[in-house]
């Protein structure tokens, strides 16, 4: 994968439309596959659209899904939340409370939860399935990469045939983040700047986007098409410059983790105040 030109609804509604969401993947070709070995667990509940608690004490957060968020602290459900958590609900009764596990490269997240992909009797990818149903969002965080691919795929037939929580684009501008937390951006590109912090693509609206110096390795630098405006002297002779021409303030959409810099008391004079770590290729693509 390239550096791809690097480049209220209450939940109710989300679970009305489930029905027909099951119709459409139902006769949709499966996503990710089970490869042939995968451990066997029971699953004693299913807590929201992308965790499950294992009988044996596990807490599992399905690796490549984030699915909307229930309500806390008197936050009411994002739209689909329920949707969500009734489908992985569904998808767990109908292998018998026993799923397949194939846990990540990096094992735990910083809450101690396992990372996993999960697979169904049937054999597809769990997350998969609620991808392509519209009932979460697909997100790649290094090293846990490997079904990107598959999983993209997924959420790409949801978002084409407006499923779930692509019925309305969940894509917002930059000048309408509010809060922290996950978000789907997009953005015209300012200018872009490699340091020993990494690559930092700022859009308008006060928005960077942030590829850490361990990950660059990742991304295809060669396929900055679209996106780059500004690059430093020294560094010029790692580009195709042919290929920038005309490219200036090209529209990007990211999707992440946006960080509040203002509210951690980071922020300094002239940095933007909104910061969104990119992880993977896929988080970042060329806008419509």
């Amino acid at each position: 994968m390239g550096f791809y030109l690097l480049l209220k609804k209450a939940s109710l509604v989300g679970a009305f439309f489930v029905p027909g969401i099951w119709l459409a993947t139902a006769q949709a070709d499966a996503f990710c596959p089970a490869p042939a070995a995968v451990v066997r667990v029971d699953v004693q509940r299913v807590v929201d659209g992308d965790t499950v608690r294992l009988k044996d004490g596990r807490s599992v957060r399905m690796i490549g899904l984030n699915a909307p968020e229930t309500g806390k602290k008197g936050r009411p459900d994002e739209p689909f939340a329920v949707a969500a958590r009734q489908r992985l609900q569904a998808l767990v009764k109908a292998s018998d409370g026993r799923v397949g596990l194939v846990a990540g490269r990096e094992a735990k997240d910083h809450y101690g939860r396992t990372l996993a992909h999960l697979y169904g009797a049937n054999g597809e990818n769990l997350e998969a399935q609620l991808l392509a149903e519209g009932l979460g969002y697909q997100v790649g965080v290094a090293p846990n990469v490997d079904l990107v691919p598959c999983q993209q795929a997924a959420e790409n037939s949801a978002r084409q045939a407006r499923l779930g929580l692509w019925r309305q684009s969940p894509v917002q501008s930059v000048a309408n983040l509010k809060r922290s937390g996950f978000a789907l951006v997009a953005g015209r590109v300012s200018k872009i700047e490699r340091n020993r912090g990494g690559i930092w693509i700022e859009l308008q609206g006060s928005l960077v986007l942030r590829i850490a110096p361990e990950l660059i390795s990742q991304f295809d630098t060669a396929m900055l098409d679209g996106l780059l405006l500004r690059i430093a002297p020294e560094l010029i002779s790692q580009f195709d410059t042919a290929m920038l021409d005309g490219l200036q303030g090209r529209t990007i959409e990211a999707r992440g983790w946006v960080q509040d810099r203002a509210r951690r008391g980071g922020l300094k004079k002239g940095q933007a105040r909104w910061l969104l770590p990119i992880t993977d290729p896929g988080m970042l693509k060329s806008a419509l």
